[in-house]
């Protein structure tokens, strides 16, 4: 896989800094039961990197001692740790919100079909990828079968309460494009999704998270590869609006990777720069570290423009919306 880093770092982007952690991102391990070409963490499921109990126990810690209320669990999969269903029971009996980065086709994959009725029991928030409400948009990004697959979990999940409009189980889509170019607007695209869904499927859901496609790992190389990186880049640079850097998700959140070491975001992560553009840190390092000392310097490069492109994209969707 070609290295993106240099073209990314040679880029400036606006100083930015830590308001507040209110969010613990766990990566859970880079395995997947899918390989799709966006992914900026290059899942699939030869991928062996597992987050262990021990470190999840850490997090706890530090999620407790900080004040930190939410638990962000991304993959890979994240279902397919074998000590998923572990940490979100701990997770949920200290009070602690649950939300699982989730890929609808995993409930239908051998071993997995306990993860919806799991979520439901454990009120866990539900982010679901479904990049496109087009069934050959859907394949053509992330495989053959895998919108029908998607469709029919997320029917599960309704009949199981989740999306409803006045239901505490909340589900939520994601969308992402299937190429070089900036989503359009969230809220005209969700209203779409949501007729469309509605009117074919009979699937509710509670809010959809428009996301730019990040220049980092496969989808990064792929660019590379077709000699488009520099291009992309020109594109989210140029749709830069500052008023967006007020509401990234790495002024209130950290990431951590499975063996425990912390970033500023999950494409920080996958880049390989470390918390605050310092030495590695580690979540142990989070847990005696006095809150108020904690770092508050982001490490930043050109995949921030991803963010802070036209309406913005972050963890949450639009940071306009």
């Amino acid at each position: 896989m070609r290295d993106v880093r240099p073209l990314l770092q040679a880029r400036a982007f606006p100083a930015i800094r830590r308001d507040r952690i209110d969010t613990l991102q766990l990566n859970l391990g880079y395995r997947c039961n899918l390989s799709c070409l966006h992914c900026h963490v290059n899942a699939g499921p030869n991928r062996t990197e597992t987050m262990d109990r021990e470190t999840m126990e850490l997090a706890l810690q530090v999620a407790e001692r900080r004040g930190i209320g939410c638990l962000d669990l991304t993959g890979g999969s994240p279902e397919m740790n074998p000590n998923f269903r572990w940490l979100v029971e701990q997770a949920r009996r200290r009070g602690i919100h649950v939300m699982d980065r989730f890929n609808p086709t995993i409930a239908e994959h051998d071993g997995y079909r306990w993860v919806p009725d799991f979520l439901a029991a454990h009120a866990v928030e539900v982010i679901a990828s479904l990049p496109c409400h087009s069934q050959a948009n859907v394949d053509q990004q992330r495989g053959e079968g895998v919108f029908e697959s998607s469709i029919r979990v997320l029917q599960w999940l309704n009949r199981l309460g989740y999306g409803q409009p006045h239901g505490e189980l909340h589900l939520n889509l994601v969308y992402n494009p299937n190429g070089a170019f900036l989503p359009p607007a969230q809220d005209a695209l969700e209203a779409d999704y949501k007729r469309l869904l509605a009117d074919n499927f009979g699937i509710v859901f509670n809010r959809l998270f428009a996301l730019a496609n990040m220049p980092v790992k496969r989808f990064g190389s792929w660019l590379l590869s077709k000699g488009q990186l520099d291009a992309y880049l020109d594109l989210l640079t140029a749709a830069h609006r500052d008023e967006n850097l007020a509401h990234v998700m790495c002024r209130s959140l950290v990431s951590v990777d499975y063996r425990g070491f912390v970033y500023d975001c999950d494409f920080n992560q996958m880049l390989g720069l470390p918390l605050g553009g310092g030495e590695p840190r580690h979540l142990s390092g989070l847990l005696t570290t006095p809150p108020a000392d904690a770092p508050q310097a982001i490490a930043v490069g050109g995949h921030c423009y991803g963010c802070t492109a036209g309406q913005g994209s972050s963890c949450g969707g639009a940071t306009n919306a």
